[in-house]
């Protein structure tokens, strides 16, 4: 029964406090706002494509019509080719498609005219759009050859005229799709974004850690820890209590930047809500041993400003929360065994492309024991009777 009124006086302590309602409810708000409308949205995952249209016939609006179908792509029109090559230079687009002029005439004449593609390096979304692109083109080739062959055996001048209304009919029927296929998301690679998203998300979470040693701070700096320690309460309590305390804040934490995200932000990272709450928890609980062990350690209350410079910031750099472990040096990548975010981030992105919890096993256990060890550690060192060297 105390642990849990120590428990609620520190909930009270953190979140009652207009510093930690920002800290911990309004600001990670902001952050998985941010986030997700930068690296999340499936507008800022789509390859923009500038294209121009120079085609006065029916066959270039239809190939484009085709392909927007698409929304892996977002498609740009511009006025002339020599904008679309601007764009691909100064890397304003991944590639570019230009639909020369007269090419529904040169079609229906049976003549050879090709699209040209223009991009600077070839890459996995520009191979499929060419080759959904190649598509496209076969079955104008096709419809084209049939409208031709419909005229040659017709002995109407009438008929033979009219070619190009002839084949604006036959496309307008296959735009109907009446046959089509499904697609399906095998889920064989990570959502695009995630990983910065998880990144941003969980390091602003570690501001769990800046509050909680600023509070163990102040109480060994008023002697409040000295003082419940020697009140007739069992220490178990006393420590049971602010774990539980922190841990209740956590939870709501977490809570509310996943409800945020999935149900006001509608972003879908492909993890079921469970998984996900799961490996965020582990990596709070990480975030809560590291406090202990830090209060412990630091013995002026100026020292804590400095965990966002020494501690934070750079474990999430080494972690992998603003780019890929791949492009880091390889003495780097092994340093990243060592930091609880590259753990979350590979949690989140195995459940992503498909993975199971026995699937991430591993990455869970690792957090688990980070957890564990330092929160052994932390309340070893941590010494309440000891008000700080600024007492």
């Amino acid at each position: 029964m105390n642990s849990l009124h120590i428990a609620w006086l520190m909930i009270r302590r953190t979140l009652g406090r207009k510093r930690g309602f920002i800290a911990f409810l309004l600001l990670p708000c902001l952050v998985v706002t941010g986030a997700v409308a930068l690296f999340g949205s499936e507008q800022a995952s789509r390859a923009v494509i500038p294209y121009v249209n120079m085609d006065q016939g029916i066959a270039g609006s239809w190939m484009m019509k085709e392909l927007t179908r698409s929304k892996e792509y977002s498609f740009k029109p511009v006025n002339s080719e020599a904008e679309v090559k601007s764009d691909v230079v100064r890397q304003k687009g991944s590639m570019g498609i230009v639909i020369p002029a007269n090419y529904t005439q040169l079609l229906l004449q049976g003549k050879q005219t090709e699209i040209k593609w223009i991009e600077l390096r070839v890459s996995e979304s520009s191979t499929i759009l060419r080759a959904a692109a190649q598509g496209v083109v076969n079955g104008l080739e096709q419809s084209a050859s049939a409208v031709r062959a419909f005229s040659s055996v017709s002995s109407s001048n009438a008929d033979v005229t009219n070619q190009e209304e002839r084949f604006a009919q036959l496309l307008q029927e296959i735009g109907r799709h009446h046959v089509s296929g499904e697609a399906q998301n095998l889920q064989l690679y990570p959502k695009p974004g995630l990983n910065n998203v998880t990144g941003f998300t969980i390091m602003f979470m570690m501001g769990l850690l800046t509050s909680a040693v600023a509070v163990i701070m102040e109480d060994r700096k008023q002697r409040t820890m000295a003082r419940m320690y020697t009140a007739p309460v069992r220490s178990y309590e006393i420590a049971l209590g602010n774990f539980l305390g922190s841990l209740a804040i956590g939870v709501i934490q977490v809570t509310l930047v996943l409800g945020l995200s999935r149900w006001v932000l509608h972003y879908d990272a492909g993890i079921p809500f469970g998984v996900h709450f799961l490996i965020l928890s582990a990596f709070m609980l990480v975030s809560m041993g590291l406090a202990s062990t830090v209060s412990g350690l630091i013995r002026e209350t100026k020292n804590a400003s400095m965990l966002n410079s020494l501690i934070i910031v750079p474990t999430c750099m080494i972690g992998g929360c603003f780019w890929p472990l791949s492009i880091m040096p390889e003495y780097m990548q092994k340093l990243a065994n060592f930091v609880p975010q590259k753990w979350t981030i590979q949690a989140v992105e195995t459940i992503s492309a498909g993975g199971t919890l026995a699937d991430i096993a591993l990455p869970l256990l690792i957090l688990f024991a980070m957890a564990v060890v330092l929160l052994a550690v932390g309340s070893v060192i941590l010494r309440p009777d000891q008000p700080g060297m600024d007492a």
